[in-house]
């Protein structure tokens, strides 16, 4: 039986793919454009799992390139779909190559899957669906918000694209996976995310504690938080990963009577900016270059999800920790910058 990854070489695809190859015996075809990502990856993958990867260079944006592809492979059962832009900052500034991507790229795919008649579909979407949020922790019941980005706009289209389309066809399901914040990097500290101008906290961490980066901002310590910085909620690649592979099976078992449904992805639990700034310091035995600057406009004070459904639904529980997260994120850093 064989899986197609899209954007398999990035950060959740590659760590996904482990997943796979580390509890199942599915076969795995990559399909990526490495436009933020390198064909490295699979070598990568292939150290740690002693597995290859079949892989492909297309862009999910030509339509007939990814279906040749597709196409040539037989009993091909599921799609796990990555490939898309994720910056927010970059969504603001460049709109238009967010939905071509994200939106246009997504109804390639599900085209394909069509006629490559491909029963299940894994979707890679995010918290940013449901806005600015107050009422917490959030459920999978939670009020969809006005997206704050073009981003999360793309990933609130992506869903109701595919809720209509597995309602139209027949013997077509699908999960949406909304993440919260994925961090951390492989155990091994051989395959992780590659940031080369980091976008979110624990890159900037990393970076900072060797050199790259001379001082790390806390962008507002007066939120009324714990300790007054910005709470959410962080959760491991690989237990991100594994919940892929647990979400296709699921499908897979035939066990759901949905044609789409949305689980969300996270610890559970709220962790502040300075409380991963000493959850870093301790298992690096790094002291961080830090100050507190301004806040920054469109960010909440605290948002952190309910769990209970893809324990339920996907008997998924995550299994690293605060400290596990910081430790491999900073064996990765250390990896790439020998």
């Amino acid at each position: 039986m064989k899986i197609i990854v899209t954007g398999g070489a990035g950060y959740i695809g590659s760590h996904t793919i482990i997943e796979i190859f580390q509890h199942t015996d599915w076969e795995v075809v990559s399909i990526d454009d490495y436009s933020t990502s390198t064909a490295e990856t699979y070598a990568r993958i292939e150290a740690i799992t002693g597995k290859k990867v079949l892989f492909h260079e297309v862009d999910i944006k030509n339509y007939e390139a990814l279906l040749k592809v597709v196409q040539s492979y037989n009993d091909v059962k599921g799609i796990i779909h990555f490939a898309a832009h994720k910056w927010v900052g970059d969504s603001v500034e460049n709109p238009i190559k967010y939905y071509k991507n994200n939106v246009g790229g997504l109804m390639n795919v599900l085209k394909v899957q069509t006629a490559c008649d491909i029963p299940y579909f894994i979707f890679s979407s995010s918290c940013s669906v449901y806005g600015n949020i107050t009422a917490l922790p959030v459920t999978e019941k939670s009020a969809i918000n006005k997206a704050e980005s073009p981003y999360a706009y793309t990933k609130q289209i992506g869903e109701r694209i595919i809720a209509d389309y597995t309602h139209a066809k027949k013997g077509k399901q699908a999960i949406s996976l909304r993440y919260f914040n994925p961090v951390g990097a492989h155990q091994s500290g051989l395959n992780g995310e590659i940031q080369p101008q980091p976008n979110n906290l624990v890159p900037f961490v990393t970076q900072t504690a060797i050199g790259k980066i001379k001082k790390l901002s806390v962008y507002g310590n007066d939120y009324a938080t714990k300790d007054g910085t910005c709470v959410r909620d962080y959760i491991h690649v690989s237990d991100i990963a594994i919940a892929h592979v647990q979400a296709l099976s699921y499908l897979l078992s035939q066990k759901s009577t949905l044609h789409h449904d949305v689980i969300n992805l996270g610890s559970g639990v709220g962790v502040s900016v300075l409380e991963i700034i000493k959850a870093f310091e301790k298992v690096s035995g790094k002291t961080l270059n830090y100050e507190i600057g301004e806040k920054r406009e469109g960010d909440v004070a605290a948002i952190y999800a309910n769990c209970n459904k893809a324990n339920k639904i996907l008997g998924w529980t995550p299994q690293y920790s605060l400290e596990n997260m910081m430790l491999s994120a900073w064996k990765w850093e250390q990896y790439i910058s020998l």
